[in-house]
């Protein structure tokens, strides 16, 4: 029989071995926390990125001497930020919570206010009760959004609301809301849903909760099931006399200038520093676009609730379109101002200073050759614009070889979200350009270059590196940082005439670019693709024929996740738009502080330079070169249907590194698709692109809204 100490040893032992380290989503949560990036605690650690980001989904834990000096920082971290009404312990020990696929079918609800009484299954349910209710319900074998982890919103950060007063939440979770009005449906979300998302940064703001309406429930609320007159449907917003505006009115809410649109926000001033907003989503007025969301308009409420919830989970709460929703997430990890103690009254005010690596809390005006020719500061500017956009090229006919020709398939690769993949580790100007004559160039300073790139020969083959076209430039021109230090690195010398330079800088995309890359490999994993470093090309491409299958509405989300990235990097360049408008006129897009065509066209300029770089190793290694280039999608001839057939391998039989490697991450490469190389001949002599037909049809998308 063991003695008691012998007991006590025994369990001594047993703490001693338990987790030292918190669970991976909390140190993500702490390290954003922080305001820092991967990169800034890899390089405290003395380590890569890529190690601190295994740290944080899981996939591998530090080992010592690290595993100290990590958790020593995870510490330190856990007592400047606790998780909003939580308390710290003083060090973490406790094991980590089960994952949402571990979780039993049948798992419990905490009950609020807002959730008393169970709620019947459809077909068996009573008349809707006017005292709210939840229960839990999955469906079976569909992963749900992890539950949320911030006791202030029990249930999510979103709600899908039907006809019948039911509120399908994250996770399974069906509330009851007797709401008849619209003002009525914002009094009880606020008070009584438990619906909201906690802040992505410290500085940062709680997202609104979101009430998505399905088309059973804007008749429940007097809506319209389309915007119906003219000036309604031209200016996608309700006509100001409509009842339900009328409604908001009178109820003493406010919507913003956008109206009551697809996408309607309703608000009163915040009161006690708590926001009271809350944002709706009008399912038949096409809240949700098709080109971004695929078909997730047509799901059945608890579904569509489990979709939107994993986007919300792993990106942000939908605020508009993917591109809004795109900015929102910029702003949201990158807060322009923060929350200091005034010494005199002892109470919180807003600093006098910009966060540090934000965009701040004003609109910065572009260089004269940053912006569209519409812009009012550029009306009298005659010493031309960037013209930094995606490649649209097609081979000559008269550079293809016989041997081309007869090769039986034309072969489409597409890169992974090119644009996040240009975005990591970018440096870009967080202050206002300067003007700069005869500047000695630097690869280190962000802005735009007037220089002479016409004397740089380039293969008929390949399109030029310096201009959309992939025509050699033909005199001086205003290029993008990452252009001109592309050319450097190719070995020509570079004599810039005039600059717009930004001497203010930072890495205003990491964190942005951080947490999307996460959203991608982690969806592109649920959809059963390989995403490991060292995951051989072949498994890669058998799990890509059948991934959409798998799971459709996690498709809808990796649909919805790549619309973001290209969508909120177009938008940061976004025109006026309307009949009425004038050449010199200001519009409203101009009043964003992510208003910034610079960064936007710094971000298309690197994706540029690294899809040429790749056709150009594929070129000196293999002799192979594209019969064309659409943004991220380049075909080549081959001898099968199938990328390895014509990408250069190593001797282990792997796709040569340099070149367009595969696989499930950001900035790897991907089957497009194939047409017979005869196909792909006559397109050629049609004067159309291979690389925007290779998937049949048009399946070019434009770069955002």
């Amino acid at each position: 029989m063991p003695t008691e100490d012998e007991l006590f040893e025994a369990v001594d032992a047993l703490l001693e071995q338990g987790p030292l380290l918190p669970p991976p989503a909390e140190r993500r949560r702490l390290r954003e926390a922080a305001g820092l990036t991967q990169e800034d605690v890899a390089t405290a650690l003395r380590t890569k990125r890529e190690t601190v980001n295994g740290w944080e989904t899981g996939r591998t834990t530090p080992r010592p001497p690290r595993l100290a000096a990590y958790k020593r920082l995870l510490d330190g971290w856990a007592v400047r930020y606790p998780a909003d009404g939580q308390e710290v312990p003083a060090t973490f020990t406790a094991a980590a919570p089960p994952r949402p696929a571990d979780v039993p079918q049948q798992a419990h609800v905490p009950q609020t206010p807002a959730a008393t009484s169970s709620r019947p299954a459809p077909g068996d349910r009573p008349a809707a009760s006017t005292r709210p209710s939840s229960t839990s319900r999955r469906p079976g074998a569909k992963k749900a959004a992890p539950p949320a982890s911030d006791p202030r919103f029990p249930h999510g950060p979103l709600g899908v609301l039907d006809g019948d007063g039911a509120v399908y939440c994250v996770g399974g979770v069906v509330l009851e809301c007797s709401a008849t009005t619209i003002p009525a449906l914002v009094e009880w979300t606020l008070a009584e849903s438990g619906i909201g998302q906690a802040r992505l940064h410290r500085n940062g703001k709680d997202s609104d909760p979101l009430i998505v309406l399905t088309e059973s429930a804007t008749k429940r609320f007097g809506l319209p099931a389309r915007l119906e007159s003219p000036e309604e449907r031209r200016s996608l917003r309700l006509a100001e006399d409509h009842k339900v505006v009328k409604q908001i009115t009178r109820a003493k809410w406010q919507l913003t200038k956008r109206g009551f649109g697809p996408w309607a926000r309703i608000y009163r001033p915040a009161q006690g520093g708590q926001r009271r907003c809350v944002q709706l989503a009008i399912l038949p007025w096409d809240a949700l676009d098709p080109r971004a969301w695929g078909d997730s308009a047509e799901l059945p409420a608890p579904e569509l609730a489990r979709v939107l919830g994993v986007y919300a989970t792993r990106v942000i709460t939908p605020r508009g379109s993917t591109a809004v929703s795109s900015l929102e997430l910029m702003t949201a990890l990158r807060p322009p101002t923060r929350a200091v103690r005034d010494e005199a009254t002892g109470a919180f005010r807003k600093a006098d200073t910009k966060n540090p690596g934000s965009l701040g809390e004003h609109p910065i005006d572009p260089a004269p050759p940053e912006a569209p020719t519409e812009h009012p500061k550029v009306q009298d500017w005659d010493k031309g614009f960037l013209d930094e956009e995606a490649y649209q090229w097609m081979r000559p006919m008269d550079t293809l070889s016989d041997e081309e020709c007869l090769l039986p398939w034309a072969v489409g690769i597409d890169i992974n979200t090119a644009y996040l993949a240009a975005a990591a580790r970018l440096t870009v100007g967080l202050g206002e350009p300067v003007r700069v004559d005869r500047p000695v160039f630097d690869k280190k300073i962000p802005g735009c270059w007037l220089v002479d790139l016409s004397h740089i020969e380039t293969d008929p083959r390949l399109p030029s590196p310096f201009t959309p076209s992939g025509k050699r430039p033909t005199g001086p021109a205003w290029y993008a940082t990452p252009t001109v230090a592309y050319a450097v690195e190719l070995g020509y010398e570079v004599q810039p005439l005039e600059a717009f330079l930004r001497y203010e800088t930072g890495a205003f995309l990491d964190p942005w670019h951080d947490r999307l890359k996460d959203a991608y490999v982690t969806t592109m994993a649920d959809l059963g693709v390989p995403v490991g470093k060292d995951v051989d090309e072949r498994a890669f491409l058998a799990a890509m024929e059948h991934h959409k299958d798998v799971d459709p509405g996690l498709t809808c989300v990796l649909s919805a996740i790549k619309a973001t990235v290209k969508g909120g990097i177009g938008k940061m360049r976004e025109r006026p738009q309307g009949k009425n408008y004038r050449d010199g006129d200001p519009w409203p897009a101009l009043e964003r502080t992510t208003w910034r065509p610079d960064i936007r066209a710094a971000v298309i300029a690197k994706a540029r330079v690294n899809m040429h770089r790749k056709m150009a190793n594929v070129a000196k290694a293999s002799g192979r070169y594209p019969l064309g280039v659409a943004t991220d999608c380049v075909v080549y001839a081959s001898p099968e249907p199938s990328p390895l057939a014509f990408l250069p391998l190593t001797p282990e039989g792997h796709v040569l590194p340099g070149t367009f490697r595969l696989g499930a991450t950001p900035g790897l490469a991907k089957l497009e698709g194939v047409q017979p190389m005869l196909t792909a001949v006559e397109w050629l002599e049609k004067g159309l692109n291979p690389a925007r037909h290779i998937k049949g049809g048009d399946s070019f998308v434009d770069e955002g809204e």
